[in-house]
């Protein structure tokens, strides 16, 4: 695993997001949550880009390219446009994914058989379950390919760290530096937890710094 991995998963979505805000990337995904219960999970990236039926018959299922391209603790990403009407992922395709040792599945739209990757152990964040299979419904277009995740563009390879507050991406050409100044922002804030349990007044450690400390410098 990789030290900008390890050092992600330190940190939280929330902590994440304010480094991109703080730097005007793009990264955060709305409307993702962890569907088979509380995890947080950081990795890089392996995609799926899911479409419209191409017609003709399917030679393998959607999803099983990019099982067998990932390594152990990676995180498969698939872009599904949002639906919520049609699974993007099934429980079989989590079986093999725990096989391979596959940290997490992030589906940008709906997925199915949420009771079996819970048992598994196979944390999913998705838009919603639904129990509508994708055969004869959705194609996969692509794996390891640039997808599009909510509005995020999202490249193979990438980090991305996911939790209860939700999904941020990280693009593995500037990991450094967002993960850098995540971290300032978390220790920061950790520090200003300690003094609230202390008992510090709350007005006086939420004060005017806290509200400007993600302006860009200038």
């Amino acid at each position: 695993m990789s030290d900008h991995i390890v050092r992600l998963g330190t940190l939280d979505a929330c902590s994440v997001s304010d480094a991109l805000d703080r730097l005007g990337l793009p990264g955060a995904v709305i409307g993702i949550g962890p569907l088979t219960g509380p995890a947080k999970v950081a990795g890089r990236v392996v995609t799926v880009k899911l479409g419209a039926p191409l017609g003709g018959a399917s030679t393998r299922h959607l999803g099983a390219g990019a099982i067998m391209a990932a390594e152990a603790g990676d995180i498969i990403v698939v872009e599904h446009c949002g639906r919520t009407d049609v699974s993007g992922w099934g429980g079989l395709l989590s079986r093999g994914a725990v096989r391979k040792g596959v940290a997490a599945v992030l589906v940008d739209g709906a997925c199915r058989d949420i009771d079996e990757s819970r048992e598994l152990g196979l944390p999913i964040f998705a838009k919603a379950a639904v129990p509508v299979t994708a055969r004869g419904r959705v194609a996969e277009h692509s794996f390891q390919e640039a997808i599009s995740f909510g509005s995020v563009d999202v490249m193979p390879g990438d980090l991305v760290l996911a939790d209860g507050s939700g999904v941020v991406f990280v693009s593995r050409r500037r990991a450094e530096e967002v993960i850098r100044t995540a971290e300032v922002i978390y220790q920061r804030e950790q520090a200003m937890a300690t003094a609230i349990n202390r008992g510090d007044p709350i007005d006086e450690v939420m004060s005017a710094a806290y509200e400007n400390m993600l302006k860009k410098e200038r």
